[in-house]
């Protein structure tokens, strides 16, 4: 699974001119999950991240490169959840590293959208995610009552983790939560758009795409992506080309 390495590369481009505070995962850290979607009404936020007019990003890579994702940890780049007094930019990317997927690419693909929902059953007290897909943001309220608690994104971070490794196929998960000022969060957007579209194209690899690059919708996204031309036409190791026009 190498199909989103480099957009890894990419995203560790983008956060290199921070030093992030580093957590290694343990169960024992995560917050307390409720089991179900939690209210915050306004008058008992305490404020939000990634709220309109603000930088916000949500993505999640895969990998099978220890090289890229070894261990499971928390990254954060920024205040943490009881150092903020209002609202602030805020992205989370999730890395995973994977078994490797030997399954034809409707199976991968499934697999990796059944990781990646996992993101939808994490319910931390006191913490209220709204997502959008289509946009590629991130918006969390959290309450004046969680951060009275001590919430901190140690243990967020490590909540999410549990939840993807409760997939058999995850062997390694770092959790990045970004909430500095002066990270492009724009960039990490259009990291989010390339992600979703390299994954929903491989549900099309096998329905009969055309040779020639210069009709084919999915151009831009095999020149962006890197591998994605090699899991289209299979690009051999030697750099050849079994039929395909450039």
């Amino acid at each position: 699974m190498e199909l989103f390495n480099s957009l890894i590369k990419e995203t560790q481009s983008l956060l290199s001119k921070g030093s992030p505070k580093a957590w290694d995962y343990a169960e024992r850290d995560c917050w307390k999950d409720i089991g179900s979607s939690e209210l915050v009404l306004q008058k008992d936020a305490a404020y939000e991240l990634g709220a309109s007019g603000r930088g916000s990003a949500n993505y999640v890579l895969f990998t099978s490169s220890p090289e890229l994702v070894n261990k499971d940890q928390v990254l954060l780049y920024g205040p943490d959840l009881k150092e903020i007094r209002g609202e602030v930019d805020f992205a989370r990317i999730v890395l995973l590293r994977v078994g490797v997927l030997a399954d034809d690419d409707e199976s991968v693909y499934r697999i990796l959208k059944d990781i990646e929902f996992a993101k939808y059953h994490v319910y931390p007290e006191g913490y209220m995610v709204r997502m959008s897909p289509e946009n590629y943001r991130e918006q969390v309220r959290v309450s004046k009552q969680a951060v009275r608690k001590g919430i901190n994104f140690r243990a967020i971070g490590a909540s999410y983790i549990k939840a993807y490794k409760k997939d058999p196929n995850v062997l390694n998960a770092t959790v990045i939560f970004v909430t500095a000022p002066g990270f492009d969060y724009n960039a990490m957007k259009d990291l989010a758009k390339k992600s979703s579209e390299a994954t929903n194209t491989l549900t099309h690899i096998l329905e009969g795409l055309p040779t020639d690059c210069s009709v084919c919708a999915l151009k831009d996204i095999c020149d962006e992506v890197e591998g994605m031309k090699e899991l289209h036409f299979g690009v051999g190791d030697k750099g050849t080309d079994k039929g395909h026009k450039h």
